[in-house]
């Protein structure tokens, strides 16, 4: 018998060591010592040494069969050693010395000699087996020799599990017939005795070869039949059994069943090889048609997104002022709408497609394919470029928004002073330059042209004092046209008018003088009362029209402190009201005094003063005018008031909430910082850590949307400015989308690591060690190392990268690896992936080259029909979609080149 342990064992065979062998232990050797007992006897055995020589006989010629020969009687057909060397050249595919071809018994002694030389080279130790036996024909050494090239040429290369040999065999059956009922393989006898175990064995491969389910256990002849049937005719494995002598056996020989259950091992291990190459092939084919999938949506998100910013960006950067504030608020209020309901969608769109394409690259490194490169202009820098210009736009618009609706409301207010003071200055030159004109000092009398003279001087008084209203008018003026009021022409035609008119007045003032001057002598004294009345009456005169136009100036605050201001100013208007009074009483007084004076000396006034137009009731009339006013000052001033107090309120709400809300976007950017770097506990609980932690942040968005509320309310009140905080609205959103940015980030990186650790099998403690190992020089605690700090981290992990030529190259390539994109920095993802590419395995090109090769039958090409027959139909169409033709010398018609196109899933070419 065979001690059959390991590759580097040897065999034994021969009558005194049946069972245990020589080389003792494992394997075969212990199936052989557990048997031991029948084992001995089996020889001897007639109905088993039938068994053997049928089975022997039959297997030995499925394999002459090959050279064109076979053999009848295996005792005395190997006599001459000539067929058991071709025997054995058969089924090692070597070659052995040239036989000798003679007849006599020493040429006979000599060949069989060679064959059992070839068979102990082989690692097989025969004991007690002899040529002399061989050519005298010993039945029992014949059959133990044939036994020994079965178990090494048939059965020792068999290993399911690491098992092999028999155990090996044994797996084997077992795994293939346990879905059958009423199969129980357990040994090489009587499990298969019933016949259901063979045709178990062929239905599991060739189910169309065997009606399983109408074989009875009770008719093993009819069963056996029509295994060893079905297998000699489909399978091409000869009959080496008969139902008979199984079924008429209590035991039916081991070797027997053995070598003939071996033939079903070889015949349907083909078939295994060819469906683990199919597997092999679907994995690799799913993994680069799911990255392909992923990166047409990858360019669809870009270009959906860079789209909608080029589109967005020209109307942010509009700057076409418009006429009015009304329009101006409109344009505002579409950009809230902007903030509110356009942009953030956008901003979730921006963090899924920047997590996608961090996802994409991280299965791309797994399934060790080249990183993804996206189309020109679809780069995440490019995105990243496109939204700091959007953003940089809608900051300037709102300001400009601002700016604009602040100089409209400035220019409203100066239009409207502009034309009050037009208007008053026009009516009161209204008539002057006639009066001016007026030669009615040529016929006056003395006193008339006296008279005249002192209304003269009077006209230039109040000229004067109207100076200031002419010069306030052309400034006001200028600041429209500076400002680019949209009616400067109007205004500038209005402004042109009065001055022309003023120049002509001056003019018309100083010729008037001169011909009052020449008969100034021939004309007496003219009443000093009326002239004091004048003189007096002209300056409160225009002082209460300048009290007035004051009282109704329009005005505008922004702050309770502007308000306060004007209200002292008002009050201290008021507190001089009481000596105004006592002066209207004081005027009043000279011309009742000149009245008296007229009456008592009985002159008769020709009616009005002849030195001014303003008389005592115009004076009281402005006066009832003025204390009309100044309570309606009053109320207009108290509702201002009211106004900003409610502003300064709705400043301090503001800030009061944002001086909350800001800090604590801070404190939780800080905090994610820290987690990011710390990660505590496994992966699993770092996720659901982060994630417990997102949700915690987005149960915060109330308090955001009640800062929205109120920073609303404070626009609408046109509130531009806020001294409680230094807080704007702006800053809360672009640190809330940062906040929430980073925590999508760090959750995305996270799980990719999770992606990495499953599917390079990295355990939780290597996953620590690696965290650890760069925490540890990443000194600034920013998530990723520069050049230097990855170098020493790697000398730390044993790589021999010191500052020398061949460690310089050796960092370069590996920086090559870990940063692509030469930022100079090393992230902790990548360092992962580095990691375990080091200390893991991966599908390579040659491995899908070589199961190609296993599916085309060993041709250097595959056929259409053999991808189809071999793959599911969507792969085998995607792969014959995507195939060459075949250019090699052996190419037949519809011939594809699968080398090239397994190189070009892991090369840097497009499908």
């Amino acid at each position: 018998m065979v001690d059959y342990h390991a590759a580097n064992q040897s065999y034994q065979y021969g009558p005194s060591s049946a069972g245990n062998g020589a080389g003792g232990g494992g394997g075969m050797g212990d199936y052989m010592a557990q048997e031991d007992d029948w084992d001995r006897d089996l020889l001897l055995d007639p109905a088993w040494e039938k068994q053997q020589r049928k089975t022997f006989t039959a297997w030995c010629n499925s394999h002459l069969r090959k050279a064109g020969t076979q053999i009848e009687n295996i005792d005395e057909d190997f006599r001459d050693g000539l067929k058991l060397m071709l025997l054995l050249e058969v089924i090692s595919g070597e070659r052995l010395p040239k036989p000798e071809r003679g007849k006599m018994r020493v040429h006979k002694i000599n060949n069989v000699n060679k064959a059992l030389d070839f068979i102990a080279s082989k690692g097989v130790k025969l004991v007690s087996i002899g040529a002399e036996e061989i050519v005298d024909g010993n039945a029992k050494m014949t059959l133990g020799m044939i036994w020994t090239i079965i178990l090494r040429f048939a059965i020792q290369d068999i290993s399911v599990e690491e098992t092999s040999a028999k155990e090996g065999l044994l797996l084997w059956c077992q795994r293939k017939t346990a879905p059958y009922k009423n199969v129980n393989v357990q040994n090489f006898h009587i499990s298969w005795k019933d016949g259901l175990a063979f045709n178990a064995l062929i239905h599991r491969h060739r189910p169309e070869l065997i009606e399983y389910d109408k074989l009875r256990k009770d008719d093993p002849v009819t069963n056996l039949n029509n295994a060893f049937e079905v297998a000699e005719k489909y399978l091409d494995i000869p009959k080496m059994l008969d139902a008979e002598d199984i079924v008429g056996t209590l035991r039916p020989d081991e070797k027997a069943i053995m070598t003939y259950v071996s033939c079903f091992y070889h015949a349907f291990s083909g078939a295994q090889k060819a469906e683990t190459a199919a597997n092999r092939i679907c994995k690799v084919l799913a993994v680069n048609q799911e990255n392909e999938h992923l990166m047409e949506d990858y360019e669809r998100l870009a270009s959906d997104l860079l789209e909608w910013i080029r589109r967005t960006i020209p109307w942010l950067e509009d700057r076409v002022p418009q006429r009015t504030i009304q329009e101006m608020q409109q344009k505002l209020e579409d950009f809230r709408d902007y903030r509110r309901v356009h942009k953030p969608p956008k901003v979730q769109e921006k963090c899924q497609l920047e997590i996608n394409f961090n996802t994409l690259q991280t299965k791309l490194r797994l399934s060790n394919r080249p990183a993804f490169m996206p189309s020109e202009g679809r780069m995440v820098s490019d995105i990243n470029n496109g939204w700091q210009h959007l953003e940089q736009a809608e900051k300037g618009y709102e300001e400009w928004l601002l700016n604009e609706i602040r100089r409209l409301e400035r220019l409203d207010h100066l239009a409207e002073k502009f034309r009050q003071k037009a208007s008053i200055h026009e009516a009161w030159t209204d008539g002057k330059e006639a009066m001016l004109k007026h030669r009615d000092y040529e016929t006056a009398t003395l006193s008339d042209i006296k008279a005249l003279i002192r209304k003269h001087e009077a006209f230039e008084s109040d000229l004067a004092a109207h100076q200031d209203r002419v010069e306030q008018i052309a400034a006001i003026a200028q600041e429209l046209n500076e400002l680019d009021y949209y009616d400067s022409h109007n205004v500038n035609t209005r402004c042109q008018k009065i001055c022309d008119q003023w120049d002509t007045l001056g003019n018309l003032t100083h010729s008037r003088r001169e011909a009052l001057e020449k008969t100034e002598k021939q004309l007496e004294t003219i009443d000093q009362l009326h002239l004091e009345y004048a003189k007096r009456a002209a300056p409160f005169n225009n002082w209460m029209e300048s009290a007035m136009e004051d009282l109704q100036d329009m005005f505008i605050v922004h702050t309770i402190e502007e308000i306060e201001g004007l209200i002292s100013a008002h009050d201290q208007f008021k507190s001089t009201l009481p000596d105004a009074d006592r002066e209207r009483e004081a005027i009043l007084a000279i011309h009742k005094e000149a009245q008296r004076i007229a009456e008592s000396n009985h002159i008769k006034l020709s009616g009005s003063n002849p030195y001014t137009t303003v008389t005592p009731q115009i004076i009281n009339s402005k006066w009832e005018k003025v204390q009309q006013l100044v309570p309606k000052r009053d109320h207009a001033l108290m509702e201002e008031q009211s106004k900003q107090q409610s502003n300064e309120h709705l400043r301090r709400q503001f800030a009061s909430q944002a001086n909350v809300v800001g800090p604590w976007i801070q404190t939780k950017m800080e905090e994610i910082g820290r987690i990011s770097i710390e990660m505590n506990g496994t992966l699993e609980d770092q996720l659901n850590h982060l994630k417990q932690y997102e949700r915690s942040i987005v149960d915060y968005k109330p308090n955001l949307d009640l800062l929205e509320q109120q920073h609303q309310l404070i626009q609408e009140a046109l509130i531009f400015d806020n001294k409680h905080t230094n807080y704007t609205m702006e800053h809360i959103r672009v640190g809330w989308e940062q906040l929430l940015t980073t925590i999508a980030r760090t959750i995305n990186e996270v799980e990719n690591q999770i992606l990495t650790r499953d599917a390079k099998g990295i355990s939780q403690e290597q996953m620590q060690e690696f965290r650890a190992s760069f925490n540890h020089f990443d000194k600034d605690h920013g998530g990723a190392l520069g050049p230097e700090e990855f170098k020493a981290c790697l000398i730390s992990l044993g790589y021999d990268v010191e500052n020398d030529r061949q460690g310089d190259a050796e960092f370069n390539r590996i920086m090559s690896v870990v940063d692509p994109n030469h930022s100079g920095l090393v992230t902790f993802q990548a360092f992962i992936d580095f990691m375990s590419r080091e200390t893991t395995d991966t599908d390579t090109a040659d491995q899908v080259i070589a199961s190609f090769k296993v599916l085309a039958g060993d041709k250097n090409f595959i056929t259409a029909e053999e991808l189809r027959r071999e793959l599911p139909p969507d792969q085998a169409e995607y792969c014959i979609a995507r195939m060459a033709p075949y250019q090699g010398p052996d190419a037949v018609p519809g011939a594809l080149d699968y080398k090239s196109f397994s190189t070009a899933l892991y090369g840097e070419s497009d499908l």
